[in-house]
């Protein structure tokens, strides 16, 4: 349990995020993270949180009115890349064995969401951990209209960075004692943002038990 805490401190330190490149890191793991299949394990959620409120405590010196918008062109950049990943490799990846940085249900798990919602998946995607990752890359698999994921893709990624970006900017300047209790914040997050995943998996496990 210590170690696990000391990760999260890790995680949510300042000075190890600045240290590591501070506004570049943050660019990178969200660009990453919306487009590139094996950044599906990374933070986005929390660190754009984390964006919003070192921003305002005044630790990343990135004025939020920059910060925002470089967010969100790393995100739809992002799924753009995601986009043509699953364009160009097409039905490979369904045969492609699995490895640590791929795994097969996770398109299924993106192509199920798909199915459920249509072109939101794009939108409400964002907010799911995995779901983010690999919602684009299907969407080039079985060919979406460009201008249509285009708009999508723009939405979704205005939607995700502006909520959780300014969520944590604003409660960073309401109450400025946050930063210290970040660890706390950030496994709420988690927490959160895992619960649909979870029932979907069990949901999903409980249906292809009836069916055998």
């Amino acid at each position: 349990m210590e170690n696990f805490w000391e990760y999260l401190h890790n995680l949510t330190d300042a000075n190890s995020i600045l240290s590591n490149g501070g506004f570049i890191v943050l660019i990178v793991v969200i660009y990453a993270e919306t487009g590139l299949f094996f950044g599906f394990f990374l933070p986005g959620d929390y660190l754009l949180f984390l964006a919003g409120l070192l921003t305002a405590a005044g630790i990343i010196h990135v004025p939020v009115y920059l910060l925002v918008p470089s967010l969100i062109l790393a995100a739809v950049l992002g799924n753009y890349t995601g986009y043509w990943f699953g364009y160009r490799t097409g039905p490979v990846l369904f045969s492609k064995n699995d490895s640590l940085f791929f795994k097969k249900r996770y398109i299924s798990v993106a192509e199920e969401f798909y199915a459920k919602h249509g072109g939101m998946a794009l939108i409400l995607g964002r907010f799911f951990p995995i779901v983010r990752t690999f919602a684009p890359i299907f969407a080039g698999i079985v060919k979406v209209d460009l201008k249509k994921f285009s708009l999508y893709n723009i939405v979704g990624a205005i939607a995700w960075v502006t909520t959780l970006t300014l969520a944590g900017y604003f409660l960073g300047r309401r109450f400025p004692q946050l930063k210290d209790n970040l660890q706390y914040i950030i496994l709420g997050l988690i927490i959160i943002t895992t619960i649909p995943l979870v029932f979907a998996y069990v949901k999903r496990r409980m249906h292809s038990q009836k069916e055998n």
